[in-house]
């Protein structure tokens, strides 16, 4: 995948934090940083999406289409 050059302003207790990061030897850099922190960012809002949307299901509802075309009960499956 390709990588793309952008311009990010952060104030300067940020910097600071992120540059002491990077002396430390947490990040190897700046820039690597600063894709780790968007990429857990937009994975994190992707997970909260996917919550809310499931939060908006009908657990009876749903339950009737696990159980619809079941014509037995679970007494009679055969063993395997």
């Amino acid at each position: 995948m390709g990588k793309a050059k952008i311009a990010v302003t952060l104030d300067s207790d940020t910097l600071r934090r992120l540059d002491e990061l990077v002396q430390q030897h947490k990040y190897e850099s700046r820039s690597r940083a600063v894709q780790e922190a968007v990429e857990e960012k937009l994975s994190r809002l992707e997970r909260l999406r996917l919550a809310r949307e499931c939060a908006k299901l009908d657990p009876d509802f749903e339950k009737s289409l696990a159980d619809e075309g079941l014509v037995t009960e679970v007494d009679e499956w055969p063993e395997y």
